[in-house]
């Protein structure tokens, strides 16, 4: 009889030269950048609760859990078997345990309960969430940013606010007064209008007691599983902000249809849609005609977590490449031990630290902005141009580890291909780049004592360093008569980001990653990663280790 040797025990089939997985190490404690930043902006007495936080997202089974979900997209169910219309959407079971445990952790409750840095916090969950599967957060942002245009009508904030803040995920679809915990969607743009949510063609008739109906269209709803939605339509004053429940006050589903979910790029595992009213009950919130001045305050809490969660996206790409190159050899070395890998991964890290470190910056002046009003200021122009630079500094981060990988990073077995599908969102979520360029230039216009704010900040940096006082002395060039407009707003935006990221590393960052990131993206630098010598490479390799 001839005896067949097992497959696995086949010379041809031995497996040697590959990493382990990266699974079941905790993603806050071992990330040296976001602890810092977190402590020294005053979030210290959260380190405990985004330890744990950190383990949890670090596990090998939620690891798991976001594969499925990014893999199973949601379902539209618009009727049940017997004709009746649901508008319903269904989810894999994983995508329902991702979102338990966000908001069951105070992802969109722990800045308004916290005593205090609770937006502190709450950014660093984003920038944790966005590592593993960034899918939930788009819904779970949206409930966190909602809380302070609901505050523009108290008596939907106490209706709502409490449901926001119970930090329970509640799935069922029934009314939100049924329910332990709700979440709150976003239904904006319009297919004629896009960014110029001025055109919206939405109308509301007033039926009494702010009471309206909705008849329009929304080109994207994110996440139309919500409990209920912030919207804006046309009354006779003009562009007004309206609260559209799922349900109707007398238990009857609202007029809400959703006509079909998107087919997109990344970002799978969260529906959105396009939907129609048809006489959709709705509560208005602010005032008639100031629907854009309302909404704004939800704006800008989402774009801090755009800034967040791209930090958080370049981090997960950094660890996933430095984790691989450690643990596979070329040439008799170590790949991470190779000069010339060294510098891309040294180059990589001083991005995300960056990052990091203006995120964090950046939610410490949202936890300070209600009793300081240069703290006010400063978040006001600050989340702009932090949003322009970090969320379009995401793609490259991403694509650049994804190809110390090799081919290894090309197959979708791994994480990269939902590193990288999901890297341009958020540059455009919340404006992209053109609209955010724009913004700054309003909000220099209207509100001067943002940029005294800034400017502030930028020359607490000055006598560090030779390189960066050079950048910072050109900055007045640009309000010279005719230097900024519209054709150079994105430039003035990237000089005052890498000055502000430079800021932020001060006073977050040991000095040699200081001084590297100044010489590297203020110096003789190079426009791809990895192509001008990193100084102290191995020391800022060791830093961003995920071990």
């Amino acid at each position: 009889m001839t005896h067949f040797r097992p497959q696995s025990e086949l010379e041809t089939h031995d497996v040697t030269n590959q990493p382990p997985p990266l699974e079941d190490i905790n993603l806050y404690d071992g990330d040296a950048a976001l602890v810092n930043a977190v402590s020294k902006n005053g979030g210290r007495d959260h380190n405990g609760h985004l330890s744990i936080y950190g383990e949890a997202l670090g596990r090998a089974e939620t690891a798991q859990w976001a594969r499925e979900a990014h893999q199973n997209p949601p379902k539209l169910k618009s009727f049940d078997r017997y004709g009746h219309r649901l508008d319903e959407v269904e989810f894999h079971p994983t995508y329902h345990q991702l979102m338990a445990l966000g908001l069951s952790s105070g992802y969109a409750s722990i800045a308004w309960t916290a005593k205090s840095a609770g937006h502190l916090a709450h950014a660093a969950m984003v920038y944790l969430q966005a590592g593993t599967e960034p899918g939930v957060g788009c819904p779970m942002t949206m409930t966190y940013a909602a809380v302070p245009a609901l505050r523009h009508e108290p008596a939907l904030a106490d209706e709502w606010g409490p449901r926001i803040i119970s930090g329970q995920y509640d799935p069922r679809f029934i009314p939100a007064s049924e329910k332990t915990g709700a979440t709150i969607g976003m239904a904006m743009t319009e297919k004629q209008g896009g960014s110029d949510i001025r055109a919206n063609a939405t109308r509301a008739t007033p039926i009494g007691n702010d009471e309206y109906e909705l008849v329009g269209h929304k080109w994207f709803c994110s996440a139309p599983m919500c409990d209920a939605f912030l919207t804006l339509a046309q009354t006779d004053a003009g562009v007004t902000c309206f609260l559209v429940p799922r349900w109707r006050p007398d238990g009857s589903r609202n007029q809400f249809h959703i006509m079909r979910l998107k087919d997109k790029m990344g970002d799978r595992s969260n529906a959105s849609s396009e939907i129609e009213y048809h006489d959709a009950w709705a509560k208005r919130l602010g005032e008639e005609g100031r629907g854009v001045r309302t909404i704004i305050d939800m704006v800008q809490h989402t774009r801090l977590d755009c800034i967040a969660g791209s930090a958080g996206g370049m981090r997960a790409a950094t660890r996933e490449a430095i984790w691989h190159t450690a643990h596979r050899s070329a040439f008799q070395k170590k790949l991470i031990d190779q000069p010339a890998m060294a510098m891309v991964l040294a180059d990589l890290a001083l991005e995300t630290e960056a990052a990091t470190a203006l995120a964090m910056r950046i939610a410490h002046a949202f936890d300070k902005m209600k009793d300081d009003p240069t703290e006010a200021a400063f978040m006001r122009l600050a989340t702009p141009i932090a949003k322009y630079w970090v969320c379009k500094r995401q793609p490259g981060v991403v694509y650049e580890a994804l190809e110390c990988h090799g081919g290894a990073g090309f197959v979708e077995e791994g994480p990269m291909p939902r590193l990288f599908r999901q890297s341009p969102l958020n540059a455009i979520w919340e404006g992209s780049g053109n609209v955010i360029a724009l913004d700054i230039l309003r909000a220099l216009a209207r509100e001067p004592d943002c940029l005294a704010a800034v400017r502030s900040e930028i020359m607490s940096a000055r006598g560090h360093n030779h390189t960066l006082d050079h950048h910072i002395n050109r900055l007045d060039d640009w309000f010279k008569p005719g230097a900024l407009n519209e054709s150079t707003a994105r430039a003035f935006a990237e000089t005052m980001a890498v000055a502000l990221s430079a800021a932020a590393l001060l006073k977050t960052a040991p000095d040699f990653v200081v001084d590297a990131y100044i010489d590297a993206r203020l110096g003789e630098h190079a426009h791809i990663y990895g192509g001008h010598p990193v100084s102290d490479a191995d020391k800022i390799i060791d830093r961003a280790h995920p071990a």
